[in-house]
């Protein structure tokens, strides 16, 4: 397969929107499989993290709150007796704590593969907020955090595709990459107005496109990287957003409650857990995912479903490859 473009065929599933992450995982075995999966402790990523520890994976929720992190992995336990969980803190938006997790992961592994890497955490919509490197938050948790935390685990990563001929990482965007690309003239918003929107569209793209650039430099060594849109969720991501704010984007029904089209956490981390799992993926990345199956290009203006041409552009991501490399080798 050319590793720049989809399949000829697009990938499905008996899947679908509905769909939860245990009903994905089912049938399938991860025994002797590791996994991580950022912001694992809550969310969506606490339904993944859930789905990969009840078929065997041995799994690290990465996560800012240690203490969060710790009630989650008990639950998982209570419901999952066999379920293999621990906890490691990991604050994405610091490139310290991320080279910390990434090298620790990899002493206290002792050689072992990665077998499954979720780029999961993200923070949506926040006012103008700058991380230590003057870096737009948005784009520093949401793509260079991850960038960072999946090249320093690359030997892992490797070493799954060698011992099991696999290895998967999932970078979660959205159909919010529509909203706006990557503003290579001018990232950080130092002179452009900040807008929240644009800068949560700019980081959405970037994992989309982090996702294809993974893929087409470790694609033919066994790694296989894939950029999913979970659906519509209410979880802690709307944290930032007033309830008037959600009503005027016509999320809310009058009474306050989400519209029917939203998933449960549940169903919207299914998506992820087939990335991560299903066979039939295998070999098969640098595409957009959605309801259990490789999403397809449609028009800009359908916020709905399908994805934007600038996310599959191989050329935008090299580029973001080589800006990524760049800023973090300034710090």
């Amino acid at each position: 397969m050319n590793h720049s473009s989809p399949s000829p065929t697009p990938i499905t599933s008996r899947f679908g929107a509905r769909t939860t992450a245990i009903e994905a995982v089912h049938g399938i075995a991860l025994q002797g499989r590791n996994a991580i999966v950022t912001g694992g402790a809550s969310g969506l990523g606490l339904q993944t993290s859930r789905a990969l520890a009840s078929a065997g994976a041995r799994v690290t929720l990465a996560v800012r709150n240690a203490a969060q992190g710790q009630s989650a992995a008990e639950a998982i336990r209570a419901e999952f007796p066999e379920a293999q969980v621990s906890v490691a803190q990991l604050d994405l938006s610091d490139l310290a704590s991320v080279k910390r997790f990434a090298r620790d992961w990899l002493e206290d592994a002792k050689g072992q593969a990665l077998d499954i890497l979720i780029n999961n955490a993200a923070i949506m919509a926040c006012p103008l907020t700058r991380n230590a490197h003057g870096w737009e938050a948005q784009f520093a948790t949401n793509h260079l955090g991850h960038f960072a935390l999946v090249t320093g685990l690359l030997p892992a990563l490797k070493a799954a595709a060698v011992q099991h001929g696999d290895a998967r990482v999932v970078c979660l965007s959205s159909t919010g990459h529509k909203i706006a690309g990557v503003d290579f003239d001018d990232i950080q918003f130092e002179r452009r107005e900040y807008n929240k929107w644009k800068a949560y569209g700019q980081a959405k793209s970037a994992n989309a496109l982090f996702a294809l650039g993974l893929h087409l430099k470790f694609g033919s060594v066994g790694i296989t990287a894939n950029a999913v849109h979970p659906g519509g969720i209410m979880t802690g991501l709307q944290k930032f957003l007033p309830e008037e704010e959600m009503r005027a984007l016509g999320w809310l029904k009058a009474d306050g409650t989400p519209l029917d089209i939203f998933k449960s956490p549940e169903q919207g981390a299914s998506t992820s857990v087939w990335a991560a799992t299903a066979p039939a993926l295998k070999g098969h990345g640098g595409l957009y995912l959605e309801d259990c199956k490789q999403g397809l290009p449609a028009d800009p203006s359908n916020r709905a479903s399908g994805f934007s041409p600038h996310i599959a552009d191989p050329a935008q991501a090299e580029r973001l490859w080589q800006v990524s490399e760049a800023l973090l080798a300034m710090t």
